[in-house]
């Protein structure tokens, strides 16, 4: 048996941009996704901390440094320019795996800059 646990997440991330007419998925900063140990490609739950929705999409990397955090595609009706979300991934973790895992939390300024990482 395997548990799904809280792997790591981006805390109070901020909106900068939401592109409606895009295949879908949420563009990162490739520091803050190298950071949390996302990868392009995974799926990630977003918790809007502005308006309640949640939704599921995967990681496309964004420019390094840029603070770029864009929802694309259906994905940008649930959230608009500074709104404040949570990006959160999950992994299969064995008992043992789950029991002894600490989830990797990246802490952010209103500018998406890193302020500390907990782990």
């Amino acid at each position: 048996m395997t548990r799904e646990m809280f792997k790591s997440k981006i805390h109070r991330a901020t909106i900068t941009e939401a592109e409606l007419f895009y295949e879908g998925s949420i563009t990162i900063d490739k520091e803050l996704i190298d950071a949390a140990d996302f990868l392009p490609g995974e799926k990630v739950q977003v918790v809007n901390l502005s308006n309640g929705s949640r939704l599921e999409t995967y990681v496309l990397e964004g420019k390094p440094g840029s603070g770029t955090i864009c929802l694309n595609g259906p994905a940008a009706r649930l959230g608009y320019k500074g709104d404040e979300i949570v990006i959160i991934t999950y992994a299969h973790m064995s008992e043992e795996e789950a029991r002894n895992h600490k989830p990797r939390i990246v802490f952010v300024d209103k500018s998406n800059k890193i302020t500390s990482v907990q782990n």
